[in-house]
């Protein structure tokens, strides 16, 4: 080495057991706290080990500004510059040499590249720093390379190290590999807990603990959000600070200048406060830091498989990256962390953040491994398996754009997108557009699709583009020779571009995501092709488009934010999805006429075009919309019977006093939900309510209740109850007091025992009228009624009514409907 002595860190004393493990074994593990030193101390050490020979050490980092950094730091150790013994290759800019022992690069780069070449040639080993990322490249990365050195490269060394993670598991995945642990040396860390009000915006909690912490602590200052906006808006709050006090933002969107600002130590006598996403977790040390404030939150993918979008969702950071975050405060010496949550919140945060392999489109992981030769991805070594759902969406997307065959198998289409390096959907646009023409213009939009902040944040993807276009400094210019390299393997030459046709690019490589304004008055809110709703703000230039081609959204499903869009008009949606729109007749009920009406419509998904009406012709489809929107409007609204409402009451009365009796569920919210079921084949020959009669509804619930049960029915709950009189009473079965009839009392004289239902189990509830029909008494037992209060009705009764018959003893008398004969 010809730099300075390092100076000692922590990782030194577990360098020689490493060294040991991977002499005996092509794998180990390292676990190391974080600031213990891995991430630079491991490949120098290894540099010279005996199995090296020529070869590379390949340093997988998950982020680019971590390989940068990492490149940085060891070249500067040996008194060299970046691209000499240590080298850097990162999707933005490459720096190497003949002289390259020890090659730092992303996670993806290092993906695609074991897939272009199987055996590693030249590669003596493979470290994957910061495992406990669990990234999808770096999941595919180790499956890969674990199959090429168990198959291919049994020299091969595999070394994961990692700060926070089940050693024994991963060591498990590589064949019982031994696991070297550092203990690290970490400084006291103060814990305090500010707790945040949930109505009070990030932000706004954020800048609050910034201004405490600049008055109580000494030091620069750390700040984690869970993203760019807040980090914008917590920026825009902290205007006004002290003139020594500094505000740097620190995330992936910014060039590689601003990033080194952001991480450089603070000059003497200042102080910095850096506001940074998740990239400030791991793998960098920003000098001079002693305080850190932990919102608490993240942003973190979430792939939905239905609609093919991963959306980015803010999120509860995990107990291990809360307590990474917090490490960062004790780098150096002695911190404090402020935590903008309560104490007790911490225990129910998850123990670790979710593996992207569980929540992220797989498209490019199936086609790698589909290049790789392998159609089942379970024939790899994953630490965690990919999701079914998640892989046969891909595979349903990559055989929609022709990339893999029937058998799952890599076509020559397939071959061409993944022969550019980007997710193969953005790929097989460009690979469509440059017959077009559109090849530099689609090139630009892929670009502005993966590279966050290149010509602004807006959404409008017509404006960015021609303000990237103008723009001029070292992250512009390595995009603008990224964009053409991606054009070059599409077979495409540079050109002219017209940021005016950017709408009908993007349309073609994203047909499922044209979008629609929906109307009603709003500005901004949209219907996508494949179902989602999407919104802008209501002052967005956007926002009074016809039509829209989305490449960029997030949120939830029903209502997600457009952060990527083009217009386009209706031309244009037929010119990119033509082949998707269909003409299809619809029947739909509408409320206002009680009626089906019929249209045509032309769609793309779930958009309508176009429409126009269409005469109605009664059959299957009309019965069933006519079916359902009438039991929208209320079942109760229907024209029942009155036979039809009684046996709904008795089959409801018999389910209620016979729990598991198997009987239907007749009531007005179970007939609404199943209304295609029972109401519609009676209406095949109905298109509105007027054709729509009692009988139906009568037949239609007769089908309902079983034969056998019928018989039950009948005999236990009668419809009606026969007087000794021989008179039929209608048994009221929906009433407060139900089973209930109602009955003169001389057509019940001579009857001892009180009358029953449900197999004399259930007695009726009588109530007794005069002979006018006027209430006298109401009774569940009529023996009793005989022999104790009748004396006083009898006594009413034959002052008010002397021409009717009341004997002394009713139980023994004969009924009658009539008044006793004149002059009797």
């Amino acid at each position: 080495m010809n730099g300075a002595a390092p100076a000692p860190l922590p990782v030194d004393e577990a360098l020689p057991r490493l060294r040991s493990a991977l002499d005996r074994s092509n794998t180990a593990v390292l676990v190391a706290p974080p600031g213990a030193g891995k991430t630079t101390r491991v490949p120098l050490a290894l540099l010279d080990a005996p199995w090296r020979g020529d070869g590379k050490i390949i340093v997988l980092e998950p982020r680019r500004l971590a390989a940068r950094g990492a490149a940085a730091r060891m070249a500067a150790t040996l008194g060299e510059k970046v691209g000499e013994t240590v080298g850097l290759r990162v999707r933005l800019g490459s720096k190497v040499s003949a002289r390259t022992r020890i090659e730092v690069i992303t996670d993806g780069v290092f993906a695609r590249m074991i897939v272009d070449d199987p055996e590693l040639s030249g590669v003596a080993a493979v470290l994957f720093d910061e495992f406990h990322e669990r990234s999808l490249d770096a999941d595919l990365g180790l499956a890969l390379a674990r199959d090429a050195q168990t198959g291919l490269r049994e020299d091969l060394r595999i070394l994961v190290m990692s700060a926070t993670l089940d050693g024994a598991r991963v060591a498990g995945l590589l064949g019982g590999a031994e696991v070297v642990e550092s203990e690290g040396r970490a400084y006291p860390v103060e814990t305090r807990h500010l707790g945040r009000d949930p109505r009070m915006r990030v932000e706004d909690a954020a800048a609050s603990a910034v201004k405490r912490a600049l008055a109580e602590e000494t030091g620069s200052l750390l700040v984690f959000l869970p993203g760019r906006a807040e980090i914008r808006r917590t920026a825009e709050r902290l205007t006004g600070l002290p003139q020594h006090v500094e505000v740097e933002e620190l995330h992936g969107g910014l060039d590689p200048r601003a990033q080194d600002r952001a991480v450089a130590p603070a000059a003497p006598g200042r102080r910095k406060v850096v506001l940074a996403t998740s990239i400030a977790e791991t793998s960098l040390t920003i000098e001079g830091v002693r305080v850190v404030i932990d919102s608490g939150l993240a942003r973190v993918p979430r792939h939905e498989p239905a609609l093919g979008i991963t959306r980015l969702e803010t999120a509860r950071a995990s107990r291990a990256s809360v307590d990474q975050r917090r490490g960062r405060a004790g780098r150096t010496g002695p911190g404090v962390c402020y935590r903008l949550w309560d104490e007790a919140a911490t225990r129910s945060l998850p123990a670790f953040s979710e593996p992207e392999i569980l929540a992220s489109d797989l498209s490019g992981l199936l086609l790698d491994l589909a290049a790789w030769g392998v159609t089942d991805a379970s024939a790899l070594a994953f630490l965690d398996p990919p999701p079914a759902a998640a892989l046969a969406e891909a595979r349903a997307m990559l055989s929609a754009i022709g990339a893999l065959d029937c058998d799952g198998r890599l076509t020559e289409r397939g071959r061409n997108i993944r022969s550019i390096a980007l997710p193969p959907r953005l790929a097989s646009m460009l690979l469509d557009a440059v017959p077009a023409g559109d090849g530099p213009l689609a090139s630009l939009i892929a670009l502005l699709a993966v590279e966050r902040g290149l010509g602004g944040d807006g959404a409008d993807l017509g404006r960015r583009l021609d303000r990237f276009m103008r723009e001029r400094g070292p992250r512009a210019e390595d995009a603008r020779r990224l964009a053409a390299n991606w054009l070059s393997a599409a077979g495409g030459r540079p050109g002219e571009i017209d940021p005016s046709r950017a709408g009908l690019v993007a349309a073609r490589g994203f047909p499922d995501r044209v979008a629609k304004a929906r109307g009603g008055g709003r500005p901004g809110a949209f219907l996508l092709a494949n179902g989602r709703g999407a919104a802008l703000d209501e002052t967005d230039p956007l926002a009074l488009e016809t039509y829209l081609a989305v490449l960029d959204l997030t949120g939830v499903a029903e209502q997600g934010r457009i952060l990527l869009a083009a217009p386009l008009d209706e031309a244009g949606v037929v010119e990119a999805a033509g082949d998707r729109i269909v003409e299809k007749e619809e029947v739909a009920f509408d409320p206002a006429s009680g009626a089906v009406r019929g249209r045509a419509r032309r769609k793309l998904g779930a958009l309508t075009l176009a429409e126009r009406p269409t005469a109605v012709r009664p059959g299957p489809e009309t019965a069933r919309a006519l079916a359902e929107g009438l039991a929208a409007r209320g079942v109760d609204r229907l024209p029942w019977s009155a036979h039809a409402k009684g046996l709904r009451d008795r089959v409801a009365f018999l389910a209620g006093a016979d729990a598991g009796g198997g009987w239907p569920d007749l009531s007005d919210d179970a007939l609404a939900a199943c209304a295609a079921e029972w109401l519609a084949p009676f209406l095949q020959q109905a298109t509105s309510i007027r054709d729509v009669g009692a009988d139906a509804l009568s037949a239609a619930l007769d089908v309902m209740v079983p034969y056998t049960l019928r018989r039950r029915l009948d005999v236990e709950a009668p419809s009606h109850f026969e007087a000794p009189t021989g008179s039929r009473l209608a048994i009221d079965y929906a009433g407060e007091d139900a089973p209930a009839i109602e009955v003169r009392v001389q057509e019940l004289y001579g009857l001892a025992n009180h009358p029953a239902v449900a197999n004399g189990r259930l007695p009726l509830t009588v109530r007794l009228l005069s002979p006018a029909h006027r209430p006298i008494q109401v009774t569940r037992d009529l023996p009793g009624f005989w022999r104790g209060s009748w004396k006083d009705v009898r006594t009413e009764m034959r002052g008010r009514y002397p021409r009717h018959v009341w004997p002394e003893d009713p139980a023994a008398a004969m009924p009658t409907t009539r008044a006793k004969p004149r002059g009797t």
